[in-house]
């Protein structure tokens, strides 16, 4: 496992990008963020398997509720846009309870791994155990809403048939490009500010871009697709929405990583550097 700069043992020698005092004609705010999203992603990667499942199921409920809201305003008004930002207390759920979501693991987890306080490997095991935390608390909210609330029944297999039944081509692909790269937007801006309030209004847009708009996110559509199927909705099976998902799926990873997070790298890179840097470093005898 690399070493961690507060890991026992570690050379108090060994001076790190966080505690040196930088000049301020060179330093700019975005090593400042780079440096606050480094320093608070770490711990992600290193999270134990019943922690790493936990918090993704944590985040399935989370977002479970933000579909509840979603369907019921849905079912009310007919306005998917008011709906959309009813499904933002999803979102605000996700902050204020500091749970992971899979798509918000194309941003941070990935600048801690490039900056050499992580590896591969951790990241992918942070994916797949957040992924799969994600459908199974996901699920258990979709079935709870599915047998309390029979009348969002007809709403979530309208809504799921718009999934299910979208053809795996390029406009599908491009709206799961997008709804990656927006939610790591959404990562990349909470992460560059300690205002709460700017990262609550950052989750309420991003939530009317991707549900206002249409676009295909894997696990918020997964989880009307699991209250459509539970609902016994037809038209809607576990059948169609497997390929569906992993078509999504694929999207939604590419899109944040290459919409969003290759930029960052690119404008990052010397910061970057000086964090691998100091693990290449000799510790002082």
């Amino acid at each position: 496992m690399t070493g961690r700069p507060d890991d026992e043992g570690a050379a108090a020698t060994t001076e790190r990008p966080e505690h040196r005092e930088d000049e301020e004609s060179t330093t700019e705010e975005k090593d400042e963020a780079l440096d606050r999203s480094i320093i608070e992603g770490r711990p992600r990667l290193h999270r134990s398997w019943p922690d790493l499942l936990a918090t993704g199921v944590v985040a399935g409920i989370e977002i479970g509720m933000g579909v509840l809201a979603f369907l019921a305003v849905e079912e009310a008004t007919g306005s998917r846009l008011l709906a959309a930002l009813a499904f933002s207390v999803g979102l605000i759920a996700l902050r204020l309870g500091h749970s992971e979501l899979f798509t918000e693991g194309f941003h941070t987890p990935v600048m801690v791994v490039i900056a050499g306080e992580g590896t591969w490997v951790q990241l992918v095991r942070l994916w797949l155990g957040t992924l799969l935390g994600n459908l199974v608390g996901g699920w258990v909210v979709a079935w709870l809403v599915a047998t309390a609330l029979p009348g969002l029944h007809e709403v979530a297999g309208e809504t799921a048939r718009e999934f299910t039944q979208a053809p795996l081509n390029l406009q599908t692909f491009a709206l799961a490009l997008l709804a990656g790269a927006a939610i790591t937007l959404l990562t990349r801006m909470q992460s560059g500010t300690d205002d709460d309030m700017a990262k609550l209004v950052a989750a309420v847009a991003t939530a009317l871009v991707i549900v206002g708009t249409g676009l295909h996110h894997s696990i918020l559509d997964s989880l009307l697709i699991f209250v459509a199927i539970n609902a016994g909705q037809e038209g809607v099976t576990y059948g169609l929405w497997l390929p569906w998902f992993g078509f999504v799926v694929l999207g939604n990873v590419l899109g944040g990583l290459l919409l969003t997070t290759l930029l960052r790298v690119v404008r990052s890179q010397e910061r970057l550097a000086q964090w691998r840097d100091t693990h290449e470093e000799p510790d002082a005898s």
